[in-house]
């Protein structure tokens, strides 16, 4: 055989084997490429959702979170505010009840003084009785002269 047989018979060869392998093999694997594609396709859609949910979801628990802070700072100058109010108000309970004690004791001590001052005046008057009694070296009675001793002890 001459090398034009040869080139001939081996290019039917490769034709054949052309033909077979894009007729049998080809679409096999450029179907799995194909499906792969779509796979890695599919994957990268899936990666960019999740990723877009996971923004939302940052945002979500963001937006919570401040909120959250918001309210328990809120909360918190609540019950600074209450607690202050009743502070005062014990503080004017304190003060008003201190104020009644103090009255009563002043008026305590007001009819105190004028017990004082009553008996004072009785012990002055019967001072002064005894003493006009011995200058006068008789007897003075005090029923008798009741008036006079009256007119006394407003005198003094």
């Amino acid at each position: 055989m001459s090398i034009t047989g040869t080139l001939i018979v081996q290019l039917i060869v490769f034709l054949i084997l052309v033909a077979f392998t894009m007729k049998f093999v080809w679409p096999p694997i450029a179907k799995a490429l194909d499906e792969r594609a779509v796979k890695i396709a599919d994957g990268l859609a899936a990666a960019d959702k999740a990723k877009t949910e996971l923004a939302a979801a940052d945002r979500k628990v963001e937006s919570a979170l401040s909120q959250a802070r918001n309210e328990s700072a809120q909360r918190l100058a609540d019950a600074e505010r209450r607690a202050q109010a009743i502070v005062e108000e014990a503080k004017g309970r304190a003060t008003e009840e201190g104020n009644k004690i103090v009255a009563a004791a002043r008026a305590e001590a007001e009819q105190q003084a004028v017990k004082a001052r009553e008996a004072l005046r009785e012990q002055v008057a019967a001072l002064a009785v005894k003493g006009a009694e011995q200058i006068l070296r008789k007897e003075v009675n005090p029923a008798v002269h009741a008036d006079l001793l009256a007119r006394l002890q407003t005198e003094l």
